[in-house]
């Protein structure tokens, strides 16, 4: 059995071929093809398989992570779209709630507001009205109104329709009886209903998440049905399977129905990918340390356990979903940011990139600003012959022509230029870091740093001795890291459900009967897909809070039924997080349980752990010496530094500081008093020697 597994980027598109009955893996990058990134997809994984002689036809599954849904959102380039919701209702998506991202600010943009989904003129309301907390029907759909909307945005040429009613997700009946009459009269228009989508409370927060839905839906739906035709055309005869915001992946049929799900589809792999290398050194507290061309993303690991983001901060481009996602956070920060003088003269490093064409400088496409990768040439950080392998050799006098530009703006030499080019990166990067720690009570330094992408590796070290982190994991592949978490996981669904219940009047019955009903919703799904019951594992949680809390926490649930000693344990469990997640709890208080969820996991072929590697000799991998500049002290300083290839390295063997070690898909930095060990199942791991 053979699996591919394909993560795009902002500057490459990464593949890894396993095989499950040799364990050889095969890796390939090829530059994203920014118009159309199917092109690159299909060309990565057909190159692959021809330098490697493998027949197409023989691949079993193509696993695969898009950036797709994330760009439509950021760059605003979604479809136009319509809103048929409650009379009376209309401008929900306009108002939000009272928070703002700046709380303080008057002159602050606000997403919804200033780059709404859906503009207000599209917007339009038809009589009907479910009652809480039944469902109850207070006023019946209004038919013909739903109609008359579907034939209004139909002749306005509008192809994307959300439907957002009140209390929907109480009773759904009237938001599917409006997809209904809105395909009958305009059956081409992609048709999103809250219900399906988000059935949650929290009217804003639904309303956004399915005109996001419906925002994205087109792109993401042609998206996957042109990847799925070029693979078919090419011969291959593989089940293609898409990653999801929330740690699994999922049919192209799930997807064109869901597009959202695929928010944060490549960051999600990243997180599986650095969690899979830091179980192949025991440790199961990491930080997930993903740098690629235009962005870093940063997650954690506790207890080998991914981190879900909870209801007050998943968003997207500063649009609110309520939908599962890892928690992940992004910031502009990669080896295409640029180095520049903002308006008032401030030295600033990103967020803008050069992306993959023209790109930095040093990569001889063209550009004509200083990036984090020409900085990094003019230190001697990367070695222009040895860059990918030695397949594209990197332009070191075009790298130092836009840094010396800079350095003059400045009044800096060029190593100063280059090398205050970094420390601002790492410091932005450092930052991001704490926000996810430190300012939520977590010590970084309890942590291992899994630095991977094609420039983690890089600038790992440095920014774990801002935090005063002491180890540093680089998987074997890290450049492909993403691509390779896309191998680590299976299909995976989930489902949510308000509850609204008291702790000291828990229906217990309600609560058994509405986990087996999601258990069966999520079950039916994977029959549909071809995945037995018996391949499927059921994970239970609810979502709690204080009586009279505005947000919740998620806690997990066994899978054992829900009687008394079930809800003591869950009820203590909340007071623990609480403590830990805001430094306080209130024993005794009541405690409302707000959802329930169920996520689905059915068990596929998946990557195995590797075999030991026979490892090589330290002379044998030392392949050049180059001069490469590293701050000690207040002092940037010259060192004469070896340059290692990664696969001769021996296992086993601790090896100082200074040194590069490059190879195909990264290059990995170890500054002055850090020293390196190989580990016999492949991670590198940095630890501090003085």
């Amino acid at each position: 059995m053979r699996l591919i597994g394909v993560d795009v980027g902002g500057t490459f598109t990464d593949v890894v071929l396993y095989d499950v009955d040799t364990l050889d893996t095969f890796i390939h990058k090829v530059p994203t093809t920014l118009d159309d990134p199917s092109i690159g997809v299909l060309s990565g994984i057909v190159d692959l398989c021809a330098t490697k002689g493998i027949d197409v036809g023989s691949i079993d599954y193509i696993r695969h992570g898009t950036t797709i849904a994330t760009n439509a959102v950021l760059e605003h380039g979604g479809a136009e779209t319509g809103v048929v919701t409650s009379e009376g209702f209309r401008d929900i998506l306009h108002i939000g709630r009272h928070q703002r991202p700046q709380h303080y600010s008057i002159y602050q943009e606000i997403p919804w507001q200033d780059q709404p989904l859906v503009r207000r003129y599209n917007r339009l309301c038809v009589p009907e009205r479910i009652a809480p907390p039944y469902g109850d029907v207070l006023t019946p759909l209004d038919e013909a109104a739903v109609r008359e909307c579907a034939l209004e945005f139909k002749s306005r040429g509008v192809g994307s329709i959300a439907v957002c009613f009140l209390f929907s997700y109480l009773n759904p009946q009237h938001e599917q009886r409006a997809k209904a009459f809105i395909k009958e009269v305009y059956p081409e228009a992609f048709v999103s209903v809250s219900a399906d989508v988000s059935p949650q409370y929290r009217e804003f927060e639904r309303f956004t998440t399915t005109a996001m839905n419906a925002f994205i839906g087109p792109k993401v739906r042609n998206y996957v049905a042109n990847l799925t035709d070029r693979l078919r055309d090419s011969g291959f005869d593989a089940d293609l399977h898409i990653m999801t915001s929330s740690g699994g992946v999922a049919t192209p049929q799930m997807i064109e129905e869901k597009p959202v799900l695929t928010l944060l589809s490549g960051p999600a792999a990243g997180v599986l990918g650095g969690a899979w290398a830091g179980a192949l050194s025991n440790r199961d507290h990491l930080t997930t340390f993903d740098v690629g061309g235009t962005s870093a993303d940063i997650a954690l690991i506790i207890d080998g356990q991914f981190q879900m983001a909870t209801a007050r901060e998943t968003q997207i481009g500063g649009y609110p979903i309520m939908l599962p996602m890892i928690d992940i956070h992004t910031i502009g920060a990669g080896g295409g940011s640029i180095a520049h003088l903002d308006a008032g003269g401030a030295f600033k490093v990103g967020p803008k990139s050069a992306g993959a064409r023209p790109g930095p400088a040093a990569y001889g496409h063209g550009g004509t600003q200083a990036t984090v990768t020409d900085a990094n040439v003019v230190l001697g950080r990367l070695v222009p012959a040895h860059f990918l392998g030695g397949t594209m050799r990197l332009d070191a006098n075009a790298a130092q022509r836009v840094v010396g530009q800079l350095a003059e703006q400045l009044d800096l030499s060029l190593e100063e230029t280059a090398e205050g080019i970094l420390t601002l990166l790492n410091a932005n990067m450092a930052n991001a870091i704490r926000s996810r720690t430190v300012q939520k009570g977590i010590d970084p330094r309890e942590f291992s740093l899994v630095a991977f992408g094609g420039a983690g590796p890089l600038h790992g070290v440095e920014v774990a001795a801002q935090l005063g982190i002491r180890e540093v994991i680089v998987p074997s592949r890290p450049g492909i890291s993403s691509a390779v978490g896309l191998l680590t996981t299976g299909l995976r669904y989930d489902t949510i459900r308000t509850a609204f219940q008291v702790s000291d009047n828990f229906d217990t019955t309600r609560l058994t009967d509405d986990f087996d009903a999601m258990a069966q919703e999520i079950a039916a799904q994977f029959e549909a897909d071809g995945v037995s019951r018996d391949d499927v594992s059921f994970q239970r949680a609810a979502d709690l809070r204080y009586l009279g809390q505005g947000y919740e926490l998620k806690i997990d649930l066994p899978a054992a039924p829900l009687d008394d000693g079930v809800l003591a344990t869950m009820i203590d469990d909340f007071h623990a997080r609480h403590e830990s997640e805001y430094g306080h709890a209130f024993p005794g208080k009541p405690i409302e349980v707000v959802n329930i969820r169920v996520a689905g996991v059915g068990r596929t072929r998946t990557l195995l752990q590797p075999e030991p590697a026979a490892g090589g000799d330290v002379n044998a991998a030392l392949i050049d010496r180059q001069l490469c500049m590293f701050r000690t002290g207040q002092t940037l300083h010259s060192y004469d530094t070896p340059i290692y290839r990664r696969r001769h390295l021996p296992i086993g063997v601790p090896i100082a500081g200074p040194a590069i070690i490059v190879q195909t898909d990264s290059t990995t930095v170890v500054p002055p008093n850090w020293q390196f060990t190989v580990e016999p199942l492949g991670n590198l791991v940095i630890t501090r020697s003085a």
